[in-house]
């Protein structure tokens, strides 16, 4: 299907300033279009996943992303959808957290040279003459206008600064801006933005008479009415690892509701529509959560990385158990790949004994137990063996005899579990 059918089967498009020629441009032609962050603190959270997922599909179908980390209109503070102004942030603290967005945002897209812009508006608006800009700018916005959109409405009640107000001509000047330099056609965002994004395409009409359009993307949000992407507890999942760890941030995931399930899917992984369709549409609860585990390691992927993603899928696993330990629902995921018993095993405490203790006729169990820290003393592991708590490989021991050759190891490792909870992965070397 083309970008735009994937953007509405996906549920992405919530309004359009012109839906016939918006879906002929997407399909016609590979355009330049672009996405704002404000750099209002040194790390992105799930909330803010919608357009960079939209941005990361365009790209896939070959449309060339612009992002644009907003270090002076962070300087200002955007009022849609708050109920006061945001603190005012230093120079230096908004500089260092471009920096972070950048690095962030990386991960989403590609970002080798011609597959994407990064640009700070910083660069042109700290530059503006403020006379120049009343005159060449500021006529062409009605203040009637301005103080309909919904972003200002819902603020005049409690109190909207003049700084604020200027928010709308900033961004608008933005995309007449990015037109003018990198010919950008398109500007997506959060329903919030809708009024600014409005205001942009109509500047871009006046002062270079292009046709330029806008999307918007829906408010996602949780079975309370709340905004989707914090925590039972309210707080905010973030990106940074150091703020949510990589755990958390699959077990989030993992912790989804069942009714936003498809939802998640279609909006946070790169799966196809029907395979998402498939794994959602079941009222079978290992199949939901083994639906939901793929949406975790998807989404891990995406903002951590494969590495980052499978040992949270492991641990999480180790810890809660596994929905569909034997992969026997069918996936395109790499989530699929992943052998579990084996897999799981590396992340286990690890003791290296030479292999020479193997040799032969091997080492006495009561022995290796010791050796391996299972047990405090010969007496602990023969206690330990005929309390029916000595395992080798899953292998209840029940002779304290037995000796431990190289022929029990698997893959050169062996697993040793003293007790339900003390377990260790033993490799020769």
């Amino acid at each position: 299907m083309s970008i735009y059918q994937e953007l509405k089967a996906r549920d992405f498009i919530y309004q359009e300033t012109d839906a016939e020629n918006i879906e002929k441009l997407l399909s016609t032609e590979k355009i330049t279009f672009y996405v704002g962050f404000d750099p209002t603190g040194n790390s992105l959270h799930v909330g803010h996943l919608l357009p960079i997922m939209a941005m990361r599909m365009l790209q896939m179908h070959g449309h060339t992303p612009i992002v644009l980390v907003g270090g002076a209109t962070a300087r200002i503070g955007d009022p849609s959808g708050r109920i006061s102004a945001r603190p005012i942030l230093s120079i230096e603290e908004i500089d260092h957290n471009v920096e972070c967005l950048k690095a962030q945002l990386s991960r989403f897209i590609n970002t080798e040279a011609g597959k994407c812009h990064f640009v700070n508006n910083a660069d042109w608006l700290c530059k503006l003459n403020y006379i120049e800009f009343l005159r060449d700018i500021g006529h062409r916005f009605s203040v009637n206008r301005m103080l309909a959109q919904e972003s200002v409405k819902q603020r005049l009640e409690n109190g909207l600064s003049f700084l604020e107000f200027n928010y709308s001509i900033l961004q608008a000047y933005d995309f007449y801006h990015l037109n003018q330099t990198l010919n950008c056609k398109m500007e997506f965002g959060g329903q919030d933005q809708w009024g600014n994004m409005v205001a942009g395409v109509e500047l871009v009409r006046k002062m270079n008479q292009n046709e330029v359009f806008a999307m918007t993307f829906p408010l996602l949000l949780d079975s309370n009415g709340k905004k989707f992407g914090k925590t039972a507890g309210g707080n905010n999942v973030w990106l940074d690892s150091t703020r949510t760890s990589v755990f958390d941030y699959y077990q989030f995931w993992r912790n989804c509701e069942d009714g936003q399930l498809r939802k998640l899917l279609f909006t946070f992984t790169t799966l196809p529509t029907d395979e998402c369709i498939r794994l959602s549409d079941t009222e079978n609860a290992a199949e939901l959560n083994r639906a939901k585990e793929i949406l975790a390691y998807e989404a891990t992927v995406l903002a951590h990385g494969e590495d980052e993603a499978r040992k949270a899928y492991l641990a999480a696993g180790n810890k809660f158990g596994f929905a569909d330990p034997e992969n026997k629902i069918k996936t395109s995921s790499k989530i699929a790949a992943i052998n579990t018993t084996a897999a799981a095993a590396e992340l286990l405490p690890t003791v290296k004994l030479a292999q020479s203790l193997f040799d032969g006729d091997g080492i006495w169990i009561v022995k290796l137990l010791v050796e391996a820290g299972m047990a405090g003393s010969n007496g602990d592991a023969r206690r330990l063996i005929q309390g029916g708590g000595a395992y080798i490989n899953e292998e209840r021991i029940s002779d304290a005899n037995r000796n431990i050759t190289a022929g029990d190891f698997k893959d050169g490792a062996l697993i040793l579990k003293a007790g339900k909870k003390n377990i260790k992965r033993i490799v020769m070397e």
